[in-house]
C-alpha cells in the first residue's frame, strides 16, 4: 500500500495515499468540523465547513474532498479559517427557521453544535428566506424545507445508497431545493419509508411522523386496554438515547420503563420473531420440496416490501407470504391473547416499538388486518419512546430490570437476531435444518451469514440437499443481487434482504449520531454485538424450541403452517407505481 507523510497542525502522520485531509487529520487526532460530508454517504465539499490551509496551495481547501500528499503542512485551526467558518455558518442562518427551542432536533443538531462551538450568536445576514412547506401527507416521514440547509447528505443517501431516487436537487443558487420530482409529496414519490433519510439529516428538515399523542391518548382511554411489544433491536438502540454507550442492552430497563408509563402488558416481538421463523422456514421447506417459487425471500423488513413492489414487482411471487414479525405479534394479541384475556378485540390497542419509520406505512395497510381491526394500531420509532419516557419524567438508566409478560414474552436467541443482518437468515437455518433432518444442530452460530458486507453467500447441507442462500442489507445492495439472479449469474434458494444498512440496527427509526460520531464508529457492528451477546446468553437458541410458542400452536393455530396460522400470520403483495401522479 502507498503511503504519504503529512504535517497537521504539527503532527505528523503517515496514512493511504489516497485518503482525503480530513481522513488523514482523523487518524492524528485533529477534529475537522463538518456539516455536509458524511462517511461513505457525502463527500462533495458543499458547505466550505470543513476549509483548511495548505501551506503552498492557492485559497482554501476543502477537506473532505482533497487528497493528501507527501511533505504536505496543513493548518486546521487559524484565526482566518474560524472567521470562514463563522461566516459560512451565518449564511447557512440567514435562510434558516432558527425555531430552536421547538425543533424536533434541538440538541441534537449538528448546525446549533457547531454555531455554539465557533461562537456564532448573531444573524448579521438576515434577509429574504425561500417560501417553503411542510410535507407531511405521508404516514412515515415528515420534510419541513424551512430547516434544510441544502447539504444534500439524504439525496446521497436515496440515490447513492439506498437506489431509489425518491429525491433530488433542483433549481441553482439561493433557490436551491431538495424534493420530490414536480414539487410532489413523499407519499407520491417512489420513497420506501426507510427512514435513512432523517438519519443522514444534520438538522431538523427530516423527521418521523409522530404518533406520540395517539399513544397517549390511548393510555388514558378507560374503555382501551393498550398492549405494547418492543422490537429486537429496540433493546440495542434505546439507551443511547439516556447517555449510555453505544451497544449497550437495555432491554429490563425497557420493560420496566414500558410499565411505568401505563402499558397494560409488555410482549417482546422477539416472540413474534420466532413465529416467523416457525412459519416462514415450514413455507420454506414446502417451495423446496413441492417445487414452489424460488428463491424465497424474507418479507420482515417493509421498507424492502415495498421497495419490491415497486421496483422488482416481478419478485413479488418469490417474498415470502409470512407477515412481519410485530404484525404476527399483533395478529395474535387480538386473537389468542384476546381469548385468554376474555377481552374483545376491537378495545385492545396495540403499539409497536420499532427501529423503523416504514413499520408506520405498513401498520396501516389494509392486507395487514383481520375481522376489520388492524393488526397494529400506532407504532412508535425508539426516538420517540425515548421522548415519553423523559416526558414521564422517569429516570430510566437507574430502573431496575424487569422481564416481559408471560404468554408472548419468552423469545429464543435466534428471535432477538433479527435485528441485524442475515439475523433472518441464521435463524431461519437453525430451526430448518433441524426440521427437514430431525437432528440437533450443534453449532448454531452460522457466521458465514453474519458481517456488514453489502451481500453474503452461502450453503448448507440438509439431507444430502445443497441449498444455497443470500444476504443483503440496504435496498441498494438488494438490487446489485437481483439484478444478478435475474440476468441469470447467481441461484439460490432462500435469500434475506433488509430495507435499511446494516439491518434493524440501523433503521430510520433508530438514535441518531452525529456525522463525527459515525465517522469513528460502526453503528452497525457495535449495535449488532449487543444482540449476538443476547443471543449467546439465551438458553434456547432455536425458534422452535419456544415453550411459549409451542403452547400457542397446541392451544390455538394448530400445526406450522397450517389454516389458521395461514389465516392469523400470512398476507399478500403488491405492485406498485414509482410515481402516484401523471408524469
Amino acid at each position: 500500500m502507498n503511503t504519504v507523510t503529512l504535517t497537521i497542525d504539527g503532527v505528523k502522520v503517515t496514512v493511504p495515499a489516497n485518503y482525503t485531509i480530513l481522513e488523514a487529520a482523523r487518524e492524528a487526532n485533529v477534529n475537522i468540523p463538518t456539516l455536509c460530508y458524511l462517511k461513505d454517504v457525502n463527500q462533495i465539499g458543499a458547505c466550505r465547513i470543513c476549509l483548511v490551509e495548505v501551506k503552498g496551495a492557492r485559497g482554501l481547501q476543502a477537506a473532505c474532498v482533497s487528497p493528501v500528499g507527501d511533505g504536505m503542512e496543513v493548518k486546521t485551526n487559524t484565526e482566518k479559517l474560524r472567521k470562514y467558518r463563522r461566516f459560512n455558518l451565518e449564511l447557512i442562518l440567514s435562510n434558516h427557521n432558527r425555531e430552536c427551542t421547538t425543533c424536533i432536533r434541538s440538541n441534537s443538531c449538528e448546525l446549533q453544535t457547531l454555531c455554539s462551538q465557533l461562537g456564532v450568536n448573531d444573524y448579521p445576514y438576515d434577509g429574504e428566506k425561500s417560501v417553503t412547506k411542510v410535507d407531511d401527507v405521508g404516514p412515515s416521514i415528515v420534510r419541513d424545507n424551512s430547516k434544510c440547509i441544502v447539504c444534500r447528505r439524504c439525496v446521497s443517501t436515496c440515490n447513492n445508497i439506498q437506489d431509489i431516487g425518491a429525491i433530488g436537487v433542483s433549481q441553482r443558487g439561493f433557490k436551491t431545493t431538495i424534493g420530490c420530482i414536480y414539487g410532489k409529496s413523499l407519499a407520491e414519490s417512489p420513497c420506501v419509508n426507510c427512514g435513512q433519510c432523517i438519519t443522514a439529516c444534520p438538522v431538523g428538515a427530516l423527521h418521523e411522523k409522530e404518533n406520540i399523542d395517539d399513544v397517549w391518548a390511548a393510555l388514558n382511554d378507560p374503555n382501551k386496554h393498550v398492549v405494547v411489544q418492543t422490537a429486537p433491536a429496540v433493546r440495542a438502540t434505546l439507551g443511547e438515547e439516556f447517555g449510555l454507550p453505544i451497544g449497550t442492552s437495555v432491554t429490563g430497563k425497557m420493560v420496566a420503563a414500558l410499565r411505568r408509563l401505563g402499558f397494560a402488558k409488555v410482549f417482546d416481538t422477539d416472540f413474534g420473531a420466532d413465529l416467523t421463523i416457525v412459519e416462514e422456514g415450514t413455507e420454506l421447506i414446502h417451495r423446496l420440496k413441492e417445487g414452489g417459487v424460488l428463491p424465497m425471500i424474507t418479507s420482515c423488513s417493509p421498507g424492502w416490501v415495498k421497495y419490491c413492489e415497486t421496483f422488482y414487482p416481478e419478485f413479488i411471487p418469490n417474498l415470502s407470504s409470512c407477515k412481519s414479525p410485530h404484525e404476527m405479534t399483533g395478529a395474535i394479541i387480538k386473537s389468542y391473547y384476546a381469548e385468554k384475556a376474555g377481552i374483545d378485540p376491537k378495545d385492545i390497542y396495540v403499539v409497536s416499538i420499532m427501529p423503523c419509520t416504514a413499520k408506520k406505512f405498513e401498520a396501516q395497510r389494509p392486507e395487514l388486518s383481520n375481522n376489520g381491526l388492524q393488526d397494529v394500531d400506532a407504532v412508535l420509532t425508539v426516538r420517540e419512546l425515548a421522548k415519553m419516557i423523559k416526558a414521564a419524567g422517569i429516570d430510566f438508566a437507574r430502573l431496575p430490570d424487569e422481564d416481559y409478560d408471560k404468554l408472548l414474552g419468552e423469545s429464543t436467541g435466534a428471535g432477538v437476531i433479527f435485528g441485524a443482518t442475515g439475523g433472518v437468515m441464521e435463524a431461519a437455518l437453525r430451526t430448518v435444518y433441524e426440521l427437514v433432518t430431525g437432528k440437533t444442530l450443534e453449532n448454531v452460530d452460522l457466521t458465514a451469514v453474519r458481517g456488514t458486507d453489502g451481500i453474503k453467500e452461502a450453503e448448507i447441507d440438509l439431507n444430502g440437499k445443497t441449498v444455497r442462500v443470500a444476504v443483503a442489507h440496504g435496498t441498494g445492495n438488494a438490487s446489485k443481487l437481483l439484478d444478478m439472479v435475474k440476468n441469470g449469474e447467481k441461484q439460490y434458494d432462500f435469500i434475506e434482504i433488509m430495507g435499511c444498512p446494516g439491518g434493524c440496527v440501523t433503521g430510520g427509526g433508530t438514535p441518531i449520531r452525529s456525522a463525527t460520531e459515525v465517522s469513528y464508529i460502526d453503528l452497525k457492528r457495535a449495535r449488532a454485538k449487543a444482540l449476538y451477546n443476547e443471543d449467546r446468553s439465551k438458553a434456547k437458541r432455536k425458534s422452535h424450541e419456544n415453550a411459549e410458542l409451542k403452547q400457542l400452536y397446541k392451544d390455538f393455530l394448530g400445526e406450522f403452517g397450517g389454516h389458521k396460522a395461514h389465516e392469523l400470520l400470512h398476507t399478500h403483495y403488491q405492485k406498485r407505481d414509482k410515481y402516484t401522479f401523471e408524469d
